[in-house]
């Protein structure tokens, strides 16, 4: 491709007039060459990119001056300018000319491998201790791995050879040079190096059990990592860099796991678990009371599980988090669920449903009085079509109540109350006094019990809608489980409104679809059973910057809706039989989980693994 000679005119030094690669009119050209700019618009840009660059200059000086902590200097480049412009692609108008292409275009060029950095696969030790903080930002060079005994540098600009031959003389290995975007490197240092400063001091000052963490109140506004300043506690801002690696990374639940050596810091990000720290043994401790404190948790207690809540305000969003702990054999776990409200209330459209399917839900939900269940595995996503149903529901003209444990996001349009079996507040002893606040909806949290069953048939016998949750595999599961944990079957017929149940698939991401063909045996052979002769188009993500990889990009829910029906109603006996169930339901019409799953899947939103590794049980 031309690649190699441009790097050997540069290092050869042959004295030929040919440009730096990394001058502003190499870069320019080489732009107007891959069609990411054209002619007139590279001429224009050449012409007025001093003034842009001291524009640019002008304007972090300013955000210097506002900083707590100096910065180091890095000199506004000629891809800063064309960045700062916000240009379209001249090849494909609806692409944007950013950064990354800009990189990933000179890259090629160049030479050298092109590499969008996930910062949850990085090792915070490599990253830290290989080379200084300032070596790193004067330079823009981050070390990111070891490869076959090379330690690989990223870095924006691989011409700076006396900077990468410094790092391999202090690393004392051969080094390999890929190239990142500039704002990735520095995004990168001032986050792994402030959160690696942050845990060293920490560790020094928190060695000792004896931690004063100060006045700290429940509600808190998240700091950005350019706003912390130098002299604030160290542990405070250790977490704080922790919550933002959670937001931006799109993670649901943090973990802090103590083990005999060190502390894991694990983050689940698409219903996927991946480790994105390991801290010193020493820090736990603190750590775990700075989150205790927040969530206004018993810091002396260590011995017993504990749940509490933060409310933090990032960015102008209210965002809360649910905390439990729980001992363990190393000390104690700490697990955050972030419940972003862009998740727990959504629009019900857009939730998933079928045109169908959502039809025959919201049938059951406008009813005035009834029984709607959500049934499904942890994690599978009933929160939030409860959520986003009673968000549907509550209007001025209603009164709305939940019984949760805990309560999962406070709302202010509903009456939340938190099970607390300390104080007399179980989901069987509230129902009753639920019923003397003149409800009209009433959410459930779970139905765990015969005792929480009756009174929430009882409630929905009164003339309320009832809405509430069962662990069960599939929609005509719930009737069994409601008659096996002893509700009689008079019961059920008279206020069962409907079942549904739902797993989470992963969407694939849109960047980076592609399509490919299978043949029906091989999907039959896996259990899928398609009508068809010709072979089938699938999709699948191939890996790219924007899903760091995996192909996937957020997940979306698939779901069996089941209207309880007088066809169902009549079979509902004292010794009702599953399999006569599933088939009267499926005999009027109802949707399996799997074959919702196959449809998505068929569309191109999930892939085949997807659809296999969450319908298992409905083969």
């Amino acid at each position: 491709m031309g690649n190699h000679p441009v790097r050997d005119s540069h290092h050869n030094n042959n004295g030929s007039n040919a440009p730096h690669p990394y001058s502003d009119r190499f870069i320019c050209t080489v732009l107007v060459k891959r069609c990411m700019l054209t002619k007139d618009r590279a001429k224009d840009i050449f012409e007025k990119k001093d003034r842009i660059r001291t524009q640019i200059e002008s304007g972090r000086e300013k955000e210097r001056e506002s900083e707590s902590s100096s910065r180091i200097k890095n000199p506004v480049t000629i891809v800063d300018v064309i960045c700062s412009l916000n240009l379209s692609r001249a090849d494909d108008p609806s692409l944007d000319l950013d950064e990354d292409t800009v990189f990933s275009v000179l890259a090629d060029q160049w030479g050298y491998p092109y590499k969008k950095i996930d910062p949850v696969k990085l090792d915070l030790n490599l990253v830290t201790t290989t080379i200084p903080r300032s070596f790193a930002m004067k330079h823009l060079v981050l070390p990111i791995a070891r490869e076959n005994g090379n330690l690989v540098i990223a870095t924006s600009n691989p011409f700076n050879t006396e900077a990468i031959e410094d790092v391999s003389r202090v690393a004392q290995v051969p080094v390999s040079v890929v190239v990142t975007s500039k704002t990735d490197i520095i995004r990168l240092i001032n986050e792994f190096f402030g959160f690696k400063r942050s845990i060293a001091a920490a560790e020094n000052q928190f060695s000792a059990p004896t931690v004063d963490l100060g006045n700290l109140e429940q509600y808190v506004r998240l700091k950005s990592p350019d706003e912390l300043p130098a002299n604030d506690q160290h542990i405070v801002n250790a977490v704080n860099h922790l919550f933002n690696y959670a937001f931006d990374q799109r993670a649901s639940d943090i973990h802090i796991e103590p083990k005999r050596n060190d502390v894991l810091v694990r983050m689940r990000i698409d219903g996927v678990m991946h480790t994105v720290y390991r801290l010193p043994r020493k820090v736990h401790s603190a750590i775990i009371s700075r989150l205790k404190n927040l969530s206004r948790l018993d810091m002396a207690e260590k011995r017993r599980p504990q749940d509490g809540r933060v409310k933090i305000d990032r960015d102008g969003v209210e965002v809360e988090i649910r905390i439990s702990t729980i001992p363990t054999a190393h000390g104690e776990k700490m697990v955050m669920r972030i419940m972003d409200p862009d998740i727990l209330l959504q629009d019900i459209e857009n939730l998933g449903f079928t045109a169908h399917d959502l039809e025959r839900y919201y049938a059951m939900i406008h009813r005035p009085h009834g029984m709607v269940l959500v049934c499904g595995p942890t994690g599978s996503g009933k929160s939030t079509t409860l959520y986003s149903t009673l968000r549907r529901l509550s209007t001025a003209e209603v009164n709305t109540t939940t019984i949760e444990d805990p309560i999962e996001m406070v709302h202010e349009e509903f009456n939340q109350i938190a099970v607390n079996p300390q104080v007399g507040i179980t989901f069987a002893s509230i129902i009753r006094n639920i019923l003397r606040q003149d409800p009209d909806i009433i959410m459930v949290g779970e139905m765990r019990d015969l005792d929480t069953a009756e009174n929430a048939i009882q409630a929905a016998l009164t003339g309320h809608l009832v809405l509430s949750t069962l662990h069960t595999n599939d929609a005509p599961s719930a009737i069994i489980r409601l008659l096996d944990i002893g509700i009689p079957h008079f019961l059920v017929q008279s206020v069962l409104t409907g079942v549904i149940s739902q797993r989470l698939v992963r969407k694939i991401c849109t960047k980076c679809m592609e399509s490919y063909e299978i043949d029906v045996e091989d999907l039959s052979r896996k259990g899928l059973d398609i009508h068809s002769e010709a072979p089938l188009t699938l999709y699948r993500g191939k890996g790219c910057i924007r899903c760091r990889g995996t192909g996937y990009y957020g997940r979306t829910s698939v779901f069996e809706v089941m209207p309880y029906s007088r066809g169902i109603k009549e079979i509902t006996t004292a010794d009702a039989d599953l399999n006569r169930i599933r088939e009267t339901a499926l005999a009027e019409n109802m949707i399996t989980l799997r074959e919702n799953a196959i449809n998505k899947m068929l569309a191109g939103t999930t892939t085949l693994e997807d659809v296999l590794r969450v319908t298992w049980e409905q083969a």
